[in-house]
């Protein structure tokens, strides 16, 4: 006895001191690195397809160019500043209120061995790349079969390090960061991705203009059947982008798998009933777009709500997304070829504020902010309004200058008149679709 007892004095500064030190956890790790390589097969398999299905069959390969060439483009351009920008740490407090500075350009002074909790930060680092890449593509469904290749992909780059890097700084860049510092809820991305995406998608169809025969030409899908591929893609995907936000193998993970699953069901269904009642149709277009819906308005609140509060947000989420692509898009005329701001946008628009209204007062689960602190709800809600308010804005000024920065370097943002007709995968990408 005696001898057990002196060896745990002397193992207890031990103990102590391993509780200070980071320490690699296998499971974590594993789980972090599965969920990466889910997020990053949503983007060049996921969204590339339920795109392409989409589009007219003169344009799918060109659309799905698009998407794949944006993860690729998106993602070193992380990995060059994106990710210093956004999670680095400024010399300046009022620097750091907006962006992490560029103290790891290229990844300078991040070991191959440095952890970020309890795994390496380099996963950290690819899986919020897939993040960064996916934002970008999100937005290439509003601008699809009129805008050029070499413009878009020059875009991508510089709205990545313009827009991107330093709207997830302000939300998930910690202490300092501005939203970060407010106590904003942004479990997953609905403001950082979602709404991001959605509004340079609809500030971009603007600025490039209508398509050509739009809205009095029929624009039929090449194939629905490669967009109901691409949202089964995107459902399972998005458990990495979703349970994979809680950081480790967690009961957090486990309670955002939960109520991603059910949101998303809530949602296909809701969009199949009311398509149904309002077109009589209950079209397979339809079921997955409702599904895509349900998935963008969790993801803010997925690691945050109850199961009621998950049927809730996929529910209402869903519903605000079918009036923005019916309705309001109709009255406005603006030519979102395949609804990233109707779906993406709106849908995160709720997802946001709703999470602010129907996250749960459990202190293992909520970040710092008025619900945590003193159980302010109003006071939760009202933050929340700020960050959607301040994102908003700050995307759409920065992908106007992004815009005409791209335009300028490339000579133009638009295809030629012929080049729209002939359809961009044989004048662009030199290819056609099943050479029919």
């Amino acid at each position: 006895m005696k001898k057990w007892l002196l060896a745990l004095l002397f193992a207890l500064p031990t103990l102590a001191f391993a509780e200070d030190t980071p320490v690699l956890d296998t499971g974590d790790t594993a789980w972090m690195m599965m969920s990466t390589a889910l997020v990053l097969l949503m983007t060049p398999a996921g969204l590339a397809l339920f795109y392409a299905g989409m589009t007219r069959s003169k344009n799918v390969l060109n659309t799905y160019a698009m998407v794949f060439g944006a993860f690729a483009v998106a993602f070193i351009v992380w990995i060059i500043a994106g990710y210093s920008i956004a999670f680095g740490t400024a010399d300046s407090a009022a620097v750091q209120n907006v962006i992490g500075g560029f103290g790891n350009v290229l990844l300078h002074g991040i070991k191959w061995n440095d952890l970020s909790g309890t795994y390496p930060t380099y996963v950290f680092v690819a899986f919020q790349g897939t993040f960064a890449a996916i934002t970008v593509a999100i937005a290439a469904g509003s601008v699809i079969e009129r805008i050029k290749f070499s413009t878009w992909l020059v875009f991508v780059a510089l709205w990545g390090l313009v827009v991107y890097a330093p709207i997830a700084h302000m939300v998930w860049g910690g202490d300092g960061a501005f939203l970060f510092d407010a106590g904003t809820l942004d479990f997953a991305g609905g403001t950082v991705v979602h709404m991001n995406g959605g509004l340079a998608g609809l500030v971009m169809a603007i600025l490039v203009g209508k398509r050509a025969g739009y809205p009095k030409s029929a624009m039929k899908p090449a194939t629905v059947l490669l967009t109901a591929l691409g949202a089964a893609l995107l459902w399972f995907g998005w458990y990495g982008f979703n349970a994979g936000s809680a950081f480790g193998a967690n009961a957090i993970a486990g309670l955002a798998l939960l109520t991603t699953t059910i949101a998303t069901a809530a949602a296909a269904i809701t969009w199949m009933l009311a398509e149904w009642f309002v077109y009589k149709k209950p079209t397979l277009l339809g079921i997955a777009t409702g599904a895509v819906a349900g998935l963008v308005a969790i993801t803010p609140a997925a690691g945050f709500v109850s199961v009621g509060g998950a049927f809730i947000v996929g529910i209402v989420g869903t519903l605000f997304a079918f009036w923005g692509v019916t309705v309001l898009k109709k009255k406005l005329g603006y030519d979102d070829s395949l609804d990233a701001f109707g779906v993406h946008f709106l849908a995160g628009l709720f997802g946001a504020l709703a999470t602010g209204l129907l996250a749960v007062k459990d202190s293992d689960l909520l970040w710092d902010g008025p619900l945590k602190e003193s159980g302010d709800r109003m006071g939760q809600f009202l933050v929340q309004v700020e960050s959607v308010v301040i994102i908003g804005l700050f995307t759409l000024v920065g992908t106007v200058i992004v815009y005409y920065i791209a335009t300028a370097l490339t000579g133009g943002s638009r295809v030629s008149e012929e080049e729209e007709i002939i359809g961009l995968d044989e004048s662009i990408q030199g290819e056609r679709y099943m050479n029919n």
